[in-house]
């Protein structure tokens, strides 16, 4: 016997064929757009302008489509949790002496670990 094929269900279609429908699809509705412009020609009335409205919105619209393709990724949309802070630590009272009581001196006492990322 024969082992199973693994379906490749989840593999994206190839390039080329994926370009060769855009291009397709692209020319299709260029396609139409010139079909517009004659008609727009050859008509008179309210069709006529909206035969031209529609050679206008169509070379837009015609990208638009041609270029969706292949951008099928997915971005993680979780919160972010911010990192903990690590505690400080105090320097000791330098300043501060048993024979020489009082205020320390300005800045002691202050954060002694420090790391910059």
């Amino acid at each position: 016997m024969s082992e199973p094929v693994p379906s490749i269900t989840s593999a994206h279609v190839p390039l080329a064929v994926d370009q060769a429908r855009r291009t397709r699809s692209y020319l299709i509705q260029m396609a139409i757009r010139v079909v517009c412009i004659i008609g727009a020609v050859l008509v008179d009335g309210w069709v006529r302008w909206a035969l031209v409205a529609a050679a206008v919105v169509l070379p837009y619209s015609a990208v638009l489509i041609a270029n969706s393709g292949r951008d099928q990724v997915t971005h993680d949309t979780s919160p972010v949790t911010p990192a903990a802070v690590p505690a400080l630590t105090e320097l000791p009272d330098v300043d501060a002496s048993p024979e020489r009581p009082g205020p320390a001196a300005p800045g002691a006492g202050r954060v002694i670990d420090h790391v910059d990322d």
